[in-house]
């Protein structure tokens, strides 16, 4: 961590300090898309990776004889996300299936990088020697805004792909058209302008609602971290802030596992539910 020499960081500079990403420049607006967050990136993808490495490792290693533990929870996996998306989406599923199951292995692998330390990539960089370079560093690309709301907008272009190829492009404007209100012309606007709400509405809730929950989830462990560190900010209570940022952190970290599959099975699931959406006729 960044800070003058002989000066702690008092509980805002240290909060304030493991929020902040590592950008490819400083933002000054809200909406500024020439900015990356490298960080937020080289974790998406390298969860990414590993996702689809495992699940190659499962089909490669898969025998028709009696699974191994493996090979039996990939299974179990597979069957649950097929079964999800058979009652979901009426048509072919020969993507979507794969789809889910992608969503939710990345998601699941990018939500549990907030289970590690939140101290250990700033020491992790410090061993190697990039402080200087690294000034911060996000591990978790679900608390960034912009992870999640890249994922969403991905689910919005096929949720728009399914609909010109499920309902023709003619059949599609119809429906944006004359859908809720009826087919009448003094309608078109209206019915226009509530189904773009409509679209916009289901991109920015996904993504926001992923956000919120990892968001929250890091500052919570951020403010049990605290208790461990309570006498470097000029307390009295060393002893009850380690022992409380043992069980709290504890207690913690066991509840954020389930929040951490709940969160990716709920993507799947709206991802299948928004594109199962595209497959149907008003």
């Amino acid at each position: 961590m960044s800070v003058e020499a002989g000066h702690a960081p008092n509980p805002s500079e240290y909060i304030s300090h493991h929020l902040q990403n590592l950008a490819s420049s400083h933002q000054t607006s809200i909406v500024d898309f020439s900015i990356i967050n490298w960080d937020t990136m080289f974790w998406s993808i390298a969860m990414g990776v590993l996702g689809c490495f495992v699940l190659w490792m499962a089909a490669r290693k898969a025998t028709a004889g009696v699974p191994g533990r493996f090979q039996s929870a990939v299974e179990m996996l597979v069957e649950m996300v097929e079964d999800q998306s058979k009652s979901i989406v009426h048509g072919n599923r020969a993507f979507i299936a794969p789809l889910a199951l992608t969503v939710f292995v990345w998601v699941t692998l990018m939500n549990s990088l907030d289970l590690l330390p939140v101290d250990l990539p700033s020491k992790v960089i410090e061993w190697v020697g990039l402080s200087s370079i690294i000034t911060h560093h996000r591990i978790v690309p679900t608390a960034d805004l912009n992870g999640t709301l890249g994922i969403s907008v991905g689910v919005l272009i096929l949720m728009l792909f399914y609909s010109f190829k499920i309902k023709g492009a003619g059949g599609f404007m119809h429906e944006l058209f004359t859908a809720p209100f009826g087919n009448h012309f003094l309608l078109w606007i209206p019915n226009l302008l509530l189904n773009i709400i409509e679209f916009c509405a289901k991109t920015v809730s996904l993504g926001m609602r992923l956000f919120g929950n990892m968001y929250a989830g890091e500052l919570v462990f951020l403010l049990i971290a605290l208790l461990g560190g309570i006498w470097s900010f000029g307390a009295d209570a060393s002893v009850l802030g380690f022992v409380g940022h043992v069980i709290a952190g504890t207690a913690w970290a066991i509840f954020h596992i389930l929040i951490v599959l709940l969160q990716a099975f709920i993507m799947m699931m709206l991802t299948l539910v928004y594109i199962g959406q595209a497959h149907d006729h008003h």
